[in-house]
């Protein structure tokens, strides 16, 4: 059985009440139940930290141990060199992934220091990236 991590960033706790024409009605913890009984043969787990060093402490807790983690930065993807740093020196492939389309919205969005470190990066198709995610895994 593979497992896998998704990784959510700051105000990724607030889908479903932040910006709803952007980012949907849906909770991200809606949405991780309906996956998790969609791939019941994969080990899913979801954590979320607005704070960055929860993210890097994160990485580095299971970045040497899992099969696969899902990240979605959030606002540091435009900012934080410390988190692609940590990407680069896990063994655990990382798929970056976007639930807006990052190249469609104000221009300091357009850079992610994630996408060079990451496996691959899943921008815009909404809380199917998810999916997309973790079939990306899954192939490797």
């Amino acid at each position: 059985m593979k497992s896998i991590l998704i990784l959510n960033g700051p105000n990724l706790n607030l889908l479903g009440v932040r910006e709803p024409e952007i980012y949907g009605t849906q909770t991200f913890e809606q949405f991780f139940l309906k996956v998790k009984s969609e791939y019941p043969n994969v080990d899913l787990t979801y954590f979320q930290s607005n704070h960055e060093g929860g993210l890097i402490d994160k990485l580095q807790e299971v970045g040497f141990e899992i099969d696969g983690i899902i990240l979605n930065p959030g606002g540091y993807t435009h900012t934080s060199i410390a988190l692609a740093d940590t990407v680069s020196a896990i063994t655990t492939p990382v798929v970056e992934v976007h639930i807006s389309n990052i190249y469609e919205r104000e221009e300091f969005r357009h850079h992610s220091y994630i996408k060079a470190v990451a496996k691959a990066s899943i921008i815009g198709k909404g809380m199917d990236g998810y999916r997309e995610a973790i079939e990306v895994i899954l192939a490797s």
